[in-house]
């Protein structure tokens, strides 16, 4: 085929680069292949790969807009993304950009850029924007006297970092020296039409800049990015949700369980939706019926009241049951809850935002009625709620094996607290609440950073404790129907091996075939000492690193506040140990292998 005989032509490129690109070129349809030869071709004018004669023909350049996104669950890719199309709209040059993809070098010849970013954990950057966040904070990061910019950041007020992101990149730019364009705004949760006033605004302080600006060259307008054109494929989105269809909810944790995960599966016929291993299926969700009928009963309102929500006018009840949170607490309900009942008490707490966050902990929205019982108006219930957020789960199979399907490993969210039972808005509605053949709302969140290899015969390590085993279902069977020659090495952790083990009879058959080439496997509480994922990584840590130095890929899944930094400090262990490096060196090693997308982390 043509690429084969690229390596005995004049091709700049490598024996081993044409074989990454046959790779690539071999998954791709006639349409996506025509994209990919737009977009090189259209990074190499970027670049200076422009004719000689094209560059002259300009004394100077035309004013580009650099958008660059810091994005854990897809909403600052969102908010992004429609910046830039109001940008292209306008005619402008616009470079969109994920963080992770942007060299940083490039800063200094940059003069209007704008960060739209989340902020992860306890005042983190978000996974694809850590290498860009360390540049701009360390001595390497030049001084920007030309730059004009703007910050925008997402977030949520139930944590005490809301924000920060935004923050340290909006004062670190200031500090070196470039200039505001339009004030840094935090939103919260709720962002949608409060970040579309931002972006309007933004454009009409930079209209006048462009303007004065030559007028960008033909085809030079968006720099865009692989995921728009397979999520162009369906008309369904986040604001567009298809109806589908629950096939099956299978409880696949044993009777004596602590825990109650299932394995959810919905067709995704009529849709024309498709997805890759890696991604994530949005849900949108009923809250209990139950639970809407005590709020209602608390407040002495009455189900059939009409409110306004937005645009829309509805019954109080069908908007709490469809539209509202009520199951993940947050201050700005109590401030406003406080204030339209009156509590002096409720308005005490919320003023020590200390003792609030403690109080909210394990608290859902009935627990502080329950608490502060008050009377107030169906519409100032409405109005201290928030919108409810769709819920991500990471996606459990391949679509090259499902086909019109998507599976789901979703683990239920349920405790007693407070002298009563509480469920999860989402996990809750898919066991409890939706029978097989009912409809729920979903679409699928493309995550462009945590992908399998291009390359086939490259090895990989997947770290994916509990319901983190999600994606790695997926990227089994994905290997298994491409035909994947690369090894596979999967830790999985769990409490216990008899009530556990999450599609333990599927893993056996890949490990007995050799899809599978290692199974390490952590049963935390089947024994005295508290064994974990981390732990059987450092038992089998002359291997691990020996995978990672012939070019595995590493993979982690799941919990973020604990595991995954647990798992971060035991391969920094295994990295100094058994490859000789000091604490310094060891952590540039892990950077190394995040910049060349070698180390991703799915965590939430």
């Amino acid at each position: 085929m043509l690429l084969s005989s690229l390596v005995a032509q004049a091709s700049p490129l490598s024996e081993q680069q044409v074989q990454q690109l046959q790779g690539l070129v071999s998954q791709l349809n006639p349409i996506q292949q025509a994209w990919v030869s737009g977009y090189l071709a259209a990074s190499a004018q970027l670049a200076g790969g422009a004719l000689p004669q094209q560059a002259a023909a300009s004394a100077a350049p035309a004013a580009t807009l650099t958008i660059l996104y810091g994005s854990q669950t897809g909403n600052a890719r969102h908010v992004a993304e429609q910046l830039a199309a109001q940008a292209k709209a306008k005619q402008w040059a616009v470079n969109l950009l994920d963080m992770a993809d942007y060299k940083a070098n490039q800063l200094k010849t940059e003069h209007f850029l704008t960060i739209v970013t989340s902020t992860y954990g306890e005042g983190e950057p978000p996974e694809n924007a850590e290498a860009f966040y360390k540049f701009l904070f360390s001595k390497k990061a030049p001084q920007l006297p030309e730059l004009k910019y703007a910050v925008l950041g997402l977030g949520d007020t139930s944590y005490e970092f809301f924000c920060k992101t935004a923050q340290d990149f909006d004062q670190r730019l200031a500090e070196l020296g470039a200039t505001p364009l339009h004030g840094r705004q935090d939103l919260d949760v709720d962002y949608e039409s409060a970040a579309s006033s931002w972006n309007q605004a933004l454009i009409e302080v930079l209209e006048p800049e462009f303007k004065a600006s030559p007028a960008p060259a033909a085809g030079a307008q968006v720099i865009a990015w692989p995921g728009q054109t397979a999520a162009a494929a369906s008309s369904y989105s986040k604001q567009k949700p298809f109806a589908a269809e629950l096939y099956a909810n299978q409880k696949i944790t044993g009777r004596d369980s602590s825990k109650d995960v299932r394995h959810i599966e919905i067709s995704l016929a009529g849709s024309d939706l498709s997805y890759q291993p890696g991604d994530a299926l949005g849900v949108y969700f009923h809250n209990d019926p139950a639970l809407v009928r005590e709020i209602l009963f608390s407040a002495a309102i009455a189900s059939s009241t009409p409110v306004r929500l937005g645009e829309q006018r509805l019954s109080v009840a069908e908007a709490l049951t469809e539209q509202l949170e009520l199951t993940q607490s947050y201050p700005a309900f109590v401030e406003k809850y406080a204030a339209a009942t009156a509590s002096a008490a409720l308005q005490a707490l919320a003023d020590d935002k200390a003792a609030l966050r403690d109080y909210l902990a394990d608290r859902q929205i009935i627990d502080i009625i329950r608490d502060y019982p008050g009377v107030l108006s169906a519409q100032q219930l409405v109005d201290a709620l928030r919108k409810q957020q769709p819920r991500l789960y990471s996606i459990a199979s391949s679509q090259a094996e499902v086909d019109e399907e998507v599976h789901l490993t979703v683990g239920v969210v349920r405790y007693d607290a407070f002298g009563s039972p509480h469920l999860g808005g989402a996990s809750g509605f898919l066991a409890e609440r939706l029978a097989e053949g009912d409809t729920v709302r979903v679409f699928v969140e493309k995550n462009d950073n945590f992908r399998l290899p291009v390359n086939d015969d490259t090895p990989i390590i997947m770290v994916g404790p509990g319901t983190g085993i999600a994606p790695f279902r997926a990227f089994l069977q994905e290997r298994e129907q491409r035909g994947a020659s690369g090894d596979n090495w999967l830790f999985f952790g769990n409490p216990h091996f008899t009530q556990d083990f999450l599609y333990q009879v599927e893993l056996q058959r890949y490990l007995k075939q050799g899809l599978l080439t290692r199974l390490d496997v952590a049963f935390s509480r089947d024994q005295a000492e508290k064994i974990y994922v981390q732990h059987k990584l450092q038992k089998q840590g002359a291997e691990v690193f020996a995978w990672l130095e012939r070019g595995a890929h590493l993979y982690i899944c799941g919990d973020g506040n604990r595991m995954a930094k647990d798992v971060h400090q035991a391969l920094l262990a295994i990295i100094q140990q058994h490859g000789g490096k000091s604490p310094e060196q060891a952590e540039q090693y892990l950077d190394a292998l995040k910049q060349a997308k070698r180390y991703q982390k799915d965590v939430y």
